[in-house]
C-alpha cells in the first residue's frame, strides 16, 4: 500500500537534503513532486490543492526558511498535514456500544464485504469477544453458504435461520445473540448500488431492526475515486461510521485512503491488506503516514510478531539454542513463522531506514526461494533434519528430486545453515564479545579469503570473523 506515492514522496525529500537554506523555490520544486505523486495516486484533486495549500503556507514561514534544520522542519509539516487527511479519530469500531453490538457491513457487490466479515469476527476474537455472523444476502447465489465457509476458517459462529427474508434474518440472529450470550452480531448485508431505491429501503429497513451501532462501508481500494464517490452517498442515504478498505494488498494507489476523510467526512475503521483470516488490521493513521516517509512502523511490526509467535514455540527454541540443539527442524519453523508476518516486502517497509531500499532490485525480497527452501528441508528424512550430518551426496540427490530443486540448491542450503549454527553457538557460548568486535573489522575486498582479527592476528577461514562474506 502506498508503495508508489511513498518512494515519490521520499525522493522529492531527499533533492533538499544537500540543502543548508531553503528558499521559495526550493518549496514550490518539493510540493510540485508531492503534488504529482498524490494526483498520480489517485487522490482527490480538492484535497490535494487544499494539502498543498496548507503545506506551502507553513514551509514558507520565516522561522522554517532560517532553521538550522528546514529540511526536518518541512518533512514534519507535511507529515502533520498527511494527518490532518486522515483525521484525528482512530480506528476500529465505537468505543462504546450497548450489548451485544450490532455491526453491519454495508457497499457495492464484489467488494468484500463477506470475507471482511469472516477478518472482522475473527479480530474480534482476539480482542476476547464472543461474534455471530449471519448473512442477510439472499439475492445472490450461494452467498449464505460463502458466509458458512468463511465462519469455518475465523473460527466464528455464523447463525443461520430458516426465514429468507433479509430484515427477519437480521432480527433472529440479534436475539440469538441475546439468548445464548453473543456479545456482538456481524450483519452481512447484499450488495447493492446507491441507485438502487428498493435494495437500500432495505438497508434502511434492517439498519431500523437491529439498530446497529457500527455501519461500516466496505469499499475496494482499487476502484480509487468511485469508491468515494458511492460511500459518500451511503452515506447520506443511511449513514456511515467508518470505511474498510480491502484489496491493499493489491496494486492499489492509496488515494481512496487519503481522500475517505475529506470526501465523505467518516473515518476509516480498518484495512485489509491480504487474502488470509487474519490480514484485518486496525487503521493508524500515525503509523501509515510514517511508513509513507520511509520511517517504519516499528509497532505495527511488533504486533504482527506478537501474532505470528506462539510463546511456547519461542521458549522451547530459547532452550535449543542455548544448547546449540538448533536442527533443520527449528530453522522450518521460523520460516514459517515469518511467512505468517505477512509479504516480506510489507514487513521490510515496517523496519525504519529500509523502506527506501525495497524498491531495489537487488534488496527486493523473494517470497519464492522461501518457498523452495522449506520444499527442500520438508523432502528430508526426521533423522536428516535432526542431523544434517549425514546428508550425504546420495543423500542430496534424493532431497533434489523430492523438492523439484537442484543438487546445488541443497548444497547452498546445508552450507547457509551449517554457517548459521556456527553463529548461534558462538551467541551460545558466551561469543557475543566476539561478535561485537566484528562491526571494527576494515572493509575488504570481494573474495578475501581470511583478514585480521581485532587484535592483529589472522583468522584461518571458519573462525568467526571468517563467516563474514564480503559483497
Amino acid at each position: 500500500m502506498f508503495e508508489s506515492l511513498s518512494t515519490r514522496i521520499q525522493t522529492a525529500f531527499s533533492s533538499l537534503r544537500g540543502e543548508v537554506r531553503l528558499t521559495d523555490d526550493h518549496i514550490e520544486s518539493v510540493l510540485r513532486e508531492i503534488r504529482l505523486a498524490l494526483l498520480e495516486a489517485d487522490v482527490n484533486f480538492q484535497v490535494v490543492k487544499a494539502f498543498i495549500d496548507r503545506v506551502r503556507d507553513k514551509a514558507t514561514d520565516q522561522a522554517v526558511l532560517k532553521s538550522l534544520t528546514p529540511v526536518q522542519h518541512v518533512v514534519k509539516i507535511v507529515r502533520d498535514e498527511l494527518l490532518s487527511l486522515f483525521g484525528e479519530t482512530e480506528g476500529g469500531l465505537k468505543k462504546n456500544a450497548p450489548t451485544p453490538r450490532v455491526v453491519l457491513l454495508l457497499g457495492l457487490q464484489g467488494s468484500g464485504k463477506t470475507t471482511t466479515s469472516g477478518k472482522l469476527g475473527r479480530w474480534l476474537k482476539r480482542q476476547g469477544k464472543h461474534p455471530v455472523m449471519v448473512s442477510t444476502d439472499v439475492r445472490r447465489p450461494a452467498a449464505i453458504q460463502q458466509l458458512t465457509v468463511v465462519g469455518e476458517k475465523a473460527d466464528v459462529r455464523v447463525f443461520t435461520p430458516d426465514t429468507m427474508d433479509p430484515v427477519a434474518r437480521a432480527t433472529s440472529a440479534l436475539a440469538e445473540a441475546k439468548a445464548k450470550g453473543f456479545d456482538t452480531v456481524i450483519v452481512d448485508t447484499a450488495g447493492r448500488l446507491h441507485i438502487d431505491d428498493e435494495l437500500m429501503d432495505e438497508l434502511q429497513a434492517i439498519k431500523d431492526a437491529v439498530q446497529p451501532s457500527d455501519l461500516l462501508y466496505v469499499a475496494d481500494a482499487m476502484t480509487g475515486q468511485d469508491a468515494i464517490k458511492s460511500a459518500g452517498e451511503f452515506n447520506r442515504r443511511v449513514g456511515v461510521t467508518g470505511v474498510v478498505l480491502t484489496k491493499l494488498d493489491g496494486d492499489a494507489r492509496g488515494g481512496a485512503a487519503l481522500s475517505v476523510v475529506s470526501v465523505v467526512g467518516v473515518p476509516v475503521a480498518f484495512i485489509g491488506s491480504g487474502e488470509q483470516i487474519e490480514d484485518l488490521e486496525l487503521f493508524h493513521p500515525d503509523r501509515i503516514v510514517s511508513r509513507m516517509l520511509g520511517m517504519g512502523d516499528v509497532l505495527s511490526l511488533i504486533e504482527k510478531a506478537e501474532q505470528a509467535l506462539d510463546e511456547g514455540e519461542a521458549e522451547k527454541l530459547e532452550e535449543k539454542l542455548r544448547k546449540n540443539q538448533f536442527t533443520l527442524d527449528d530453522f522450518k519453523s521460523q520460516l514459517k513463522t515469518i511467512r505468517r508476518m505477512g509479504p516480506l516486502e510489507s514487513v521490510l517497509g515496517m523496519i525504519p531506514g529500509m523502506g527506501s531500499m525495497k524498491e531495489l532490485a537487488a534488496n527486493k525480497p523473494d517470497e519464492k526461494q522461501l518457498g523452495r527452501v522449506e520444499a527442500i528441508i520438508s523432502s528430508m528424512t526426521a533423522e536428516e533434519r535432526r542431523n544434517d550430518q549425514i546428508i550425504n551426496g546420495s543423500r542430496r540427490k534424493r532431497i533434489a528430486t523430492g523438492s523439484g530443486t537442484s543438487v546445488e540448491d541443497v548444497n547452498r542450503l546445508l552450507k547457509q545453515f551449517a554457517e548459521m549454527r556456527k553463529v548461534l553457538k558462538m551467541i551460545g557460548s558466551g561469543g557475543a564479545a566476539a561478535m561485537r568486535g566484528m562491526k571494527h573489522m576494515p572493509q575488504l575486498p570481494r573474495g578475501t579469503k581470511g583478514f585480521a582479527a581485532p587484535g592483529g592476528k589472522k583468522r584461518k577461514k571458519g573462525g568467526p570473523w571468517g563467516l563474514i562474506k564480503t559483497r
